[in-house]
């Protein structure tokens, strides 16, 4: 590897940990995730395209389970909830990634918990078996930890025991 490539590599690396993992564009009929707001924030779903329009929901950061309804006008996007209809900014949502995992053929025990919060000593939610696929990366990840969802699951998986499916 040439000397200045290694550099570049740290630095790609460094700014792929701190960015959302796989985070899609706004895809009209796909699933989105609240991003970009603070997490004593709220993304608020409005009842028009604009920040004059009255608020229907306030969504916080990390949830799921928005779909954009149709082609957004602008920077916003109309889209709902399960529970309201409505438009929200396109800066603030992103698509869930159309890519799946599964362990690695190594991932031990620990690797295949998924945990409340992305640190290994965080409360324990399940354990996966060593064989399961269908692993959904969410848009979101923290050094070396990538939130997902999994037999029904949500939580958080260490990047190390997972692969991709090749989808």
């Amino acid at each position: 590897m040439p000397r200045f490539a290694l550099p570049f590599f740290a630095l790609t690396l460094a700014f792929l940990s701190a960015a959302p993992l796989l985070a899609a564009p706004v895809e009209p009929g796909s699933e989105h995730c609240v991003v970009n707001v603070p997490s004593d924030d709220r993304l608020n779903l409005r009842e028009g395209p604009g920040t004059n329009a009255a608020i229907l929901a306030r969504l916080a950061y990390g949830s799921c389970g928005i779909v954009v309804t149709g082609a957004c006008q602008g920077s916003w996007c109309p889209a709902e909830d399960g529970h309201y209809a409505g438009w929200v900014h396109r800066h603030y949502i992103a698509a869930l990634p159309k890519v799946d995992f599964c362990f690695t053929a190594a991932a031990s025990t620990d690797v295949r918990t998924i945990r409340a919060w992305p640190a290994p000593h965080s409360r324990a939610l399940t354990e996966l078996p060593a064989e399961q696929c269908g692993i959904r990366p969410l848009p979101y990840a923290v050094r070396d930890w990538q939130k997902v969802r999994a037999a029904g699951w949500e939580g958080w998986l260490p990047l190390s025991g997972l692969a991709h499916t090749g989808d």
